[in-house]
């Protein structure tokens, strides 16, 4: 039964990987040029007859797992949004000595981060100075 779940499931799933008819339009219309460290494959179109501007190609994603933008390195980043021709696959991007790796946004999930004093937060609130009065009716 779980193998029939596993089968149907990119059909109706758009959010977790792609549906049939994305990968059968990818497959008609496009070539991967590459993959990065978290697994997504980038794609780009053979021919800028379905583009949307005039001379470029198409480029899509297909993400590893949930479809969440804030999953896509900097680098394919600007690949995807024309800002670089060529993919990282065949020129990566040159790395500061100060950059850190990119992470994706945790908002809303187990692993987001709150600020200290925060209610979410685990630590404590500090305590308010001896300036604060509260109000009483």
């Amino acid at each position: 039964m779980r193998w029939l779940l596993n089968l149907l499931a990119p059909s109706f799933t758009w959010w977790n990987g792609a549906t049939l008819g994305t990968l059968f339009t990818i497959g008609k219309h496009g070539r991967q040029v590459g993959t990065d460290e978290f697994g997504n494959r980038y794609f780009e179109g053979r021919t800028a007859k379905n583009s949307y501007d005039t001379g470029r190609k198409r480029r899509w994603v297909l993400y590893n797992g949930y479809a969440d933008a804030s999953k896509i390195p900097p680098d394919w980043h600007g690949w995807m949004h024309y800002t670089y021709d060529t993919p990282p696959s065949e020129e990566p991007l040159r790395r500061k000595a100060w950059e850190k790796p990119h992470m994706p946004n945790m908002s809303g999930t187990p692993y987001a981060q709150f600020p200290s004093g925060s209610l979410n937060a685990e630590a404590e609130r500090q305590k308010t100075t001896g300036d604060y009065e509260a109000w009483k009716p």
